[in-house]
């Protein structure tokens, strides 16, 4: 059935995906690896385009699916390394902060939670992360607090430093240059990423499909499973 790689968000490590695994059929290889700066013992990152590249050599060839800071990493192997990938599913995905005085805010704004991490640990960091708007509504069983607290204080803090948005450049003006299929997927009550979902996808071209989660917010792939896994792994003759 083919191969999907699966790149979580931050402060969660490749185990966060277990829901999802459990919804996807049988046969299907599964490639989820801990992104930089994530995990017990983690590789730092080097920079978007470089752990792109990396990525791109560890994880092969299939449908790559990215949540939040993993689908702008999976954004950057299919713009740098699109041999690699077949099929790209955009879960709660921006492409990027648009204007420079934006960027620099959302850098300061990281810088800030990077010395708080270091500065105060990472359980305390994970209940500050877990408690914002935008997560606020996750349901504290599928939240995966244990699995987030596997990070370590240096690691979270280079992610958030090298991989935050503010640090990516922006990719919206180069999403015409995707010659792949594109799913963009979004919860229902997480309004401003259905907007971005929608983007994306007029962006990327007229092949590309926007799913909205009914009931779902952010981490939509962790408040229904299902829902995801058909948009990743869609049943023979179902348009993704």
């Amino acid at each position: 059935m083919g191969r999907l790689v699966l790149l979580h968000g931050f402060t969660q490590t490749s185990r966060s995906f277990d829901p999802l695994r459990a919804a996807l059929p049988a046969g299907l290889e599964v490639v989820a690896p801990d992104l930089p700066g994530h995990g017990p013992d983690p590789a730092l990152p080097q920079g978007p385009w470089a752990d792109a590249a990396a990525l791109a050599r560890r994880c092969g060839r299939g449908t790559w699916l990215g949540y939040s800071m993993g689908g702008r990493l999976a954004l950057h192997v299919a713009l740098a390394h699109p041999e690699v990938v077949e099929r790209l599913v955009l879960v709660s995905t921006t492409a990027g902060i648009d204007g420079a005085a934006d960027r620099a805010a959302r850098r300061a704004a990281d810088e800030e939670l990077a010395g708080a991490v270091e500065a105060g640990g990472v359980a305390a960091f994970v209940e500050r992360w877990l408690a914002q708007p935008l997560l606020a509504g996750l349901p504290a069983g599928a939240a995966g607090r244990q699995d987030r607290l596997r990070n370590t204080a240096t690691g979270l803090a280079a992610a958030l430093r090298l991989l935050g948005a503010g640090a990516q450049e922006a990719l919206w003006g180069r999403l015409g240059e995707l010659a792949v299929p594109v799913a963009a997927v979004a919860g229902e009550r997480d309004h401003r990423y259905v907007a971005l979902a929608r983007r994306l996808a007029a962006a990327a071209g007229p092949g590309a499909t926007v799913t909205v989660v009914p009931g779902a917010g952010h981490a939509c792939h962790l408040e229904d499973p299902a829902a995801v896994a058909a948009v990743a792994a869609p049943a023979p003759g179902r348009a993704g």
